[in-house]
Order: C-alpha cells, then structure tokens, then sequence
C-alpha cells in the first residue's frame, strides 16, 4: 500500500452536525391535538384502569364486592341460586329436545303413510340428487355462456328458486322483467 493511503486511512472524518428535527402536525400525539368530543367519546368508552374511582362501563368497580354482599348474603344462598339457575336450563333443554323428538316422529310417521300410500312419490321425495350433474342440454348451454354465468348456475342450489330469476317486487327494475328466461330442463 503507498503512505499517502495508510494516511488517509487514519484521518478521521469530521464528525457531522445533527440537523434540527423539522416538526411534522402528524407525528403529534392525538391526546394533544384533534377535537376535545372525540377525546371525551374516548375517555367515556375507554376509561384508564386506575383504581381510585369506578367507571361506567365496568372496567372496575370498587362497591362490587359490598353490592354482592348485600344482594347474596351466603356462600349457601349463592350456591342454591346457581343450583336453581342448572335447574331452570336443564329443563328448557328438555324441553327444546322433546319438542325435536315430536317434529322428528310427525315426520316419521308422515313419510312412512306417503311409503304405503305411494312408493313413488316415496321414493322421489328420498331421491339423493347430486348438485355436479349436468343434463346434455345444460352442459352445451354452459358452453356459450361466460364465466360469471357459469360460476351462478354453478352456485344455483337445486329445487330452489333460482336467484338470477328476477322476483316480482312493487317498484320494477330499469331493464323489467325476463319474460324470455327459461330453467334448465333435467330428464327425468
């Protein structure tokens, strides 16, 4: 290496002065600026967790304990209200699970008199349909269509109404009814 580098390897730069930070309005904390009503919304919805006074919305109240004192004067009074309380939604469970059990056998019961009066209609109202298959027509239809098309007669839930069909309101549409559309015909 020459002398004239390993000198200047040595010098030390001069040291750089900071410059003044420069004061932005955005970089101020929001306790210090903005509308004192949204300061109070917050104060209101958000109270500090200091514990010399109680707040409104509960974070922390200092008469809980005296409160459920007074209202609950026992450990055994506390106890055989929430016995009772097990008591009162036990029965309102038996209750929803009976009423299940009767809507369950009224259908039984139905099915099984449509099962001796018609095996068809039995058997066409017990008919697994898968929701994939397409008919010939249907699939030589989805070929012209676009894609957002194709995407809602893939979504259509079969046996219900169809959700491109316009339902008849108060106030028609701008474009009108769809006097033209037809369902999709499925053999049977």
């Amino acid at each position: 290496m020459s002398s004239a580098l390993l000198q200047s390897s040595r010098l030390r730069a001069p040291a750089l002065k900071p410059l003044p930070a420069a004061a932005r309005k955005y970089a101020v904390p929001s306790d210090q600026s903005g509308d004192p009503k949204q300061q109070t919304i917050r104060r209101v919805l958000y109270p500090s967790n200091v514990r010399s006074r109680s707040s409104p919305v509960g974070t922390w109240r200092p008469d809980v304990g005296r409160a459920l004192q007074r209202a609950i004067p026992s450990k055994q009074a506390h106890e055989t209200i929430e016995r009772a309380w097990l008591l009162h939604k036990r029965h309102l469970r038996q209750k929803r699970d009976a009423e299940t059990e009767r809507k369950f056998n009224s259908m039984k019961k139905a099915m099984d008199t449509l099962h001796e009066l018609d095996t068809r209609l039995y058997m066409e109202a017990n008919k697994k349909d898968d929701p994939r298959a397409r008919s010939q027509e249907e699939v030589q239809m989805m070929k012209t269509m676009k894609v957002s098309e194709i995407r809602a007669v893939e979504a259509r839930i079969r046996g219900l109404f169809p959700r491109e069909l316009r339902i008849p309101t108060d106030t028609p549409s701008r474009e009108g009814w769809k006097y033209e559309w037809k369902s999709f015909r499925r053999p049977v």
